[in-house]
């Protein structure tokens, strides 16, 4: 870590406390990797927000300009970060000097469980642990290639590739690889296509020479590489693909590869972040309630919570929904609400007395904790009833009366609209389909339509970027009120027509 942000190790009494609120967290059940607290002042924990949590990043001026945000959001009493934590092994948690005893208690307790949930949650099982380690080695290499080619050459592509580092495929860490045919492999079925049948064998290599077979087989050759299309099939991971097939230079190749390395660690924190917050406030709330919390602290205990809790109309708040969420599974399923019988039962009242006293609501949350991201915990266990009493309606803005208003209340409308917001992390799916287009050397990308039109303004700048990295004009093939469009980026000009 640089001297710039240097932090300090806890005084004594806050020791006793991590120690206290660690053992309490494992007589809950909790299993985390060794987490180290460090005490950090205001202004290195907001210069570690804008570097993602890591000290040691690469130097771009996107860190510097989040950097002044967060400060500003702060020095104007608009905003305040309490905790951050990040998912390596051992995990680091930086707490603000400034905080008082009862909020670095409770901080403690909802980085335990953060750190649990990294630990635990299918999602986070792919990714790197050592990544501290990694993007140190990383900021190293992208120093070096600013001193040999230029700060301002360097962090102009850096510029384009991080316009893009979105293009990945956030499944990809989970799919088996496809076995890929080499040319080798393919050989032998097609030489026997142009090989002379012959009865009998002795006549074989009068009839099939050795140059004869040879020519065959580079015609094959040049037939096979004019049909096959690249990718063979659509290619969601769109970085991967710039990185095997378009005209980078080595110190490109290796800054995309950065980039794409990067952007898979913190796929899953976006895929996660209703059940991590909802996780990690869970167990500090329980922890902190049941055990750790002194009579003269609960008001101030209360105060903080329940700001961190608040929720805006026609905003999700993920630390509301996700510990709600949570707790509401706890109770289904220790008084056995769920299954047919009960989805099947039309008393209001009986349903209201519904208790079967299972008392598996515990280890069903530790269940959905393991298994579930955003998408499928808010398909499989929103409820009706639990739109109902948290009145998760979907809002518009009225401009006519300056304010949010409720346009729906219907449950399958609100639980829609959510899914839509989280598949695919709120982003519009987009692959690459062929990279010969036209036969020109032109990029094309699909816009596979989902019901949402794609945002013009942001394609236009993401195709500028992805034009200066393929160098040869971009195409996206997309869908405007049911008819095809199609998008170019060529020679600095945009233009769009319909198909």
């Amino acid at each position: 870590m640089s001297s710039e942000y240097m932090s300090s190790a806890l005084p004594p009494e806050l020791a006793r406390y991590r120690d206290e609120i660690r053992r309490y967290a494992e007589e809950y059940g909790l299993d985390f990797f060794e987490t180290i607290f460090e005490m950090v002042d205001y202004e290195q924990i907001n210069s570690l927000a804008a570097l993602g949590g890591f000290p040691v990043r690469y130097p771009h001026w996107r860190f510097g300009m989040d950097y002044d945000q967060l400060s500003k959001g702060y020095e104007w009493g608009l905003q305040k970060i309490y905790e951050m934590v990040i998912n390596t092994d051992p995990s680091y948690a930086y707490l603000m000097k400034s905080n008082n005893i009862v909020d670095q208690k409770m901080v403690m307790a909802h980085v335990y469980g953060h750190v649990d949930f990294f630990k635990n949650n299918t999602w986070f099982s792919k990714t790197n642990r050592k990544m501290l380690d990694t993007m140190a080695n990383h900021a190293v290499k992208i120093r070096n290639y600013m001193d040999l080619y230029g700060q301002d050459t360097v962090e102009n592509f850096i510029d384009h590739c991080l316009s893009i580092e979105n293009l990945i495929d956030p499944h990809l860490p989970f799919t088996a690889g496809s076995k890929t045919v080499r040319e080798e492999d393919e050989e032998p079925r097609a030489i026997e296509a142009g090989r002379l049948k012959s009865d009998r064998n002795y006549m074989d290599r009068y009839i099939n020479p050795p140059e004869f077979l040879e020519e065959q087989r580079k015609r094959q050759r040049e037939d096979r590489q004019k049909l096959r299309k690249n990718p063979p099939t659509p290619q969601k991971d769109i970085l991967q693909f710039l990185l095997e097939n378009a005209p980078l230079e080595d110190w490109q190749q290796e800054c995309l590869s950065i980039i794409r390395d990067e952007a898979y660690y913190f796929v899953p924190q976006m895929q996660t972040k209703i059940m991590n917050e909802g996780w990690a406030s869970y167990w500090h709330s329980k922890i902190m309630t049941r055990r750790a919390l002194k009579d003269s602290e609960v008001i101030d205990f209360a105060d903080h919570h329940a700001g961190t809790m608040a929720m805006a109309p026609g905003r999700i708040n993920p630390y509301k929904v996700g510990v709600e969420l949570f707790r509401d599974i706890e109770e289904r399923w220790d008084k056995g609400r769920f299954g047919k019988e009960y989805d099947d039962c039309d008393d209001m009242v009986a349903k209201a007395r519904w208790d079967r006293q299972l008392g598996l609501g515990r280890q069903k949350i530790f269940e959905v904790r393991r298994v579930c991201n955003d998408v499928t915990f808010i398909d499989e266990y929103l409820t009706e009833e639990f739109v109902e009493r948290f009145k998760m309606y979907t809002y518009a803005f009225n401009r006519r009366t300056n304010q949010y208003e409720i346009t729906d209340r219907d449950f399958k409308k609100v639980k829609e609209k959510l899914l839509f917001q989280l598949t695919n992390m709120g982003q519009p799916f987009i692959l690459v389909t062929d990279g010969n287009f036209q036969n020109k050397g032109e990029l094309l990308l699909w816009h596979k339509h989902q019901g949402l039109d794609l945002d013009v303004r942001w394609a236009r700048e993401t195709m500028r970027a992805l034009a200066e990295i393929w160098r040869r004009p971009v195409n996206v093939e997309t869908e405007v009120d049911g008819q095809k469009k199609l998008l170019t980026q060529a020679n600095g000009e945009f233009s769009e027509k319909f198909l």
